[in-house]
């Protein structure tokens, strides 16, 4: 692989780090790939030292961390050796990836604590949050750097966007059905936030009313213990809430 490609895809890479730390950061996630988020590690390592509370230092220094990865990733770009014609191609789908990024993470963190939000609505996170920086834009940038044309650009699109979903759907599937020790994630953290999901939304759509009680008294319990957690996914799986977004 070309050197300048290479380093086009880490500046993407950190990118995608500047967006986990600070989503980690909003969603207060203990948690990230099997091992404590950058503002929970940072708030552990002040635990004993004298100064501003741990929590306060986590927040503070995992936006850091998260700003950090953000310069590095423009610095890396525009110093990855690529030619005047692949630059100007690249910097405005840069430029829009983040945009877009800011707009699917005001959504998502504007959404938790509303699980009665319809299934369209479940998706506008999975789509900007996810689908467009993770999968959409990444195949832009490389189809610009190989000189494709806007008509392969707007073909990518059709075939990036419902992947990029698909994966959140996977994601949100893990959240609450997923092993930690194989996820590194909580299994608890998307129902006591009441993360308006595809998987909650189909459920309530098709819930008995006893079932529709159910939800609304364990969904969004920030004490909700994995019994209680159980119970939740037994009507997910009752409904065939599960099975309609596995297909």
């Amino acid at each position: 692989m070309p050197a300048p490609v290479l380093k086009t895809a880490a500046a993407l890479e950190l990118f995608h780090a500047f967006a986990l730390i600070h989503d980690d950061v909003m969603d207060d996630s203990d948690m990230r790939r099997g091992r404590p988020s950058v503002h929970r590690a940072m708030a552990l390592r002040h635990e004993a030292a004298d100064g501003p509370t741990p929590g306060r230092v986590g927040i503070g220094t995992g936006n850091l961390a998260g700003d950090l990865a953000l310069v590095w990733s423009d610095e890396l770009l525009h110093t990855a050796g690529l030619q005047p014609a692949q630059l100007a191609a690249v910097l405005p789908l840069i430029d829009v990836t983040r945009t877009e990024i800011v707009c699917g993470q005001y959504v998502d963190l504007t959404a938790a604590g509303w699980p009665h939000a319809e299934a369209e609505v479940a998706l506008q996170p999975a789509r900007y949050k996810t689908a467009k920086y993770t999968f959409e834009r990444p195949l832009h940038v490389g189809a610009a750097l190989a000189g494709a044309d806007g008509e392969l650009q707007t073909a990518l699109s059709p075939y990036a966007l419902p992947v990029g979903e698909s994966f959140q759907l996977r994601d949100d599937l893990l959240g609450i059905f997923g092993d930690l020790r194989q996820t590194g994630k909580s299994v608890l953290e998307d129902l006591r936030d009441a993360k308006p999901t595809m998987l909650l939304a189909v459920a309530r759509e098709r819930a008995t009313a006893r079932q529709q009680v159910l939800l609304d008294q364990l969904v969004g319990r920030c004490g909700l213990d994995e019994e209680g957690a159980t119970r939740v996914r037994r009507v997910l799986l009752k409904t065939g809430a599960v099975n309609a977004v596995e297909a």
